[in-house]
């Protein structure tokens, strides 16, 4: 398994590759590589001839400077656990200095919307972070497929825009979430939670999946309420937001369209962990 530090040795990696007319499939990553990054793996080497796993910690999308410092890095057991999946992967994890240069900054962008709501109401500047990191990649890493999970739908949604208002050349992949036995959505944060906040956590899902079934009935405005009850009185988790969107405006929803598809799209705080997860609801 070959680990690139330095963007010009990746490119060079890159150039063979096309050279021989070989495709090439990317997962960005930020670390901590869990079931859920596999389950992206896996879906790309089915559909590529190589695959690059970029292993980041993109500091220009934290708004909160604690979570960036807290945030796992475990590149020595990530290629470990990488090496049990198969050998035509290669790792780019480069320092902040190889991806930026001297600018460590975001650049600015309008996603005709989609970054205003839910994840951009609550985190400043976050989109503009993620567009900035993914855009660089793709430039860097020249995939002709790149795969995303729906656990971060928003940023799905967002960077099959930025590809759309900037022409780049790679076809953007969302894979189903990948939970745990106890419907818990991975994520890297998950390391993160004390004992009694991770047996908390999986109420998170059980409160979707109820706001599923009722929405086949009741309104939304009625589920909405319904689910911050829920966490009214909850000792331990503590209801940022919860929205119920077009999927394709992100936009909330104030009247059902039968011709329409929603999602439900939570965030959730287990003391100082933040969780996030969404379901489809028709």
């Amino acid at each position: 398994m070959e680990i690139y530090h330095k963007k010009q040795n990746l490119n060079q990696f890159v150039k063979e590759l096309k050279a021989q007319k070989l495709s090439l499939g990317l997962v960005p990553t930020m670390g901590a590589l869990h079931d859920g990054h596999l389950s992206l793996i896996k879906k790309a080497l089915e559909n590529n001839d190589r695959v690059a796993i970029s292993i980041f910690v993109n500091p220009t999308q934290f708004d909160n400077k604690d979570d960036l410092k807290k945030y796992p890095r475990t590149l020595e057991s990530d290629v470990e656990l990488l090496k049990t999946v198969s050998n035509d992967i290669v790792v780019y994890a480069p320092t902040v200095e190889d991806v930026y240069g001297d600018n460590v900054a975001s650049v600015n962008y309008t996603f005709d919307g989609l970054e205003h709501a839910m994840e951009g109401k609550f985190r400043h500047g976050h989109f503009d972070g993620v567009g900035t990191i993914v855009k660089r990649l793709f430039e860097i890493v020249q995939p002709d497929n790149a795969y995303f999970g729906e656990k971060d739908f928003q940023q799905l949604m967002i960077i099959k825009k930025l590809v759309e208002k900037h022409n780049i050349p790679v076809n953007v992949v969302g894979c189903p979430i990948h939970r745990e036995k106890d419907g818990l959505a991975m994520s890297s944060r998950n390391t993160r939670l004390k004992p009694e906040y991770r047996n908390a956590s999986p109420f998170i899902y059980k409160t979707l999946l109820a706001a599923k079934e009722k929405f086949g009935t009741k309104s939304a405005n009625t589920v909405t309420e319904w689910v911050e009850k829920q966490f009214e009185n909850h000792e331990l988790l503590k209801l940022e937001y919860f929205t119920i969107a077009d999927t394709q405006t992100l936009k909330t929803v104030k009247r059902k369209s039968k011709d329409k598809t929603y999602r439900a799209f939570i965030a959730v705080y287990a003391d100082d962990i933040r969780l996030i997860d969404n379901i489809a609801l028709n």
